[in-house]
């Protein structure tokens, strides 16, 4: 069987608010083009005919970025410490 194409597809869970309003809804992720987007979604009501409509923000994922560790210090046992 074929591996599913997830190209400009994407999708919306609903997502556990807690006890944050601000929180969005909805929340999934979706591709584009071949690049991928986290997706945000917030359930809002109009202000001139009190309809319901799903409100959209889409970030891109971003790699994680590694940092390269410091360089490890060698210490000198020989050394004076001048205190």
């Amino acid at each position: 069987m074929p591996e599913y194409d997830n190209t400009n597809s994407g999708v919306l869970f609903k997502n556990d608010k807690g006890n944050n309003p601000k929180r969005p809804d909805y929340r999934g992720s979706a591709n584009w083009n071949g690049a991928e987007f986290n997706i945000s979604g917030w359930v809002k009501e109009s202000k001139k005919d009190g309809s319901k409509f799903l409100s959209l923000k889409f970030e891109p994922k971003k790699a994680i970025e590694t940092r390269p560790k410091p360089p490890k210090q060698e210490f000198d046992d020989d050394s004076e410490i001048p205190f």
